[in-house]
């Protein structure tokens, strides 16, 4: 899977998906909006669409976030 993104996607790309999939761990945990932002250096924009993804019953990243929190 990595060979596969860093094959599609530009750097630039990549360092979005992460920063993406970071904040969404991190609003999973329950860490607040604000602090996502001031840590990660993105906007609160980024994190309200995170968050709107993480509200949806069917989504995909949710499942695999809860997943990985899983013992």
């Amino acid at each position: 899977m990595r060979r596969f993104l860093e094959e599609i996607l530009t750097p630039a790309e990549r360092k979005d998906l992460f920063l993406r999939w970071k904040l969404m761990q991190m609003l999973i945990d329950g860490v607040p909006q604000r602090q996502i932002a001031e840590e990660l250096g993105v906007s609160l924009c980024k994190i309200t669409r995170g968050a709107k993804i993480l509200k949806q019953n069917d989504s995909v990243c949710k499942h695999y976030l809860l997943f990985r929190s899983t013992p």
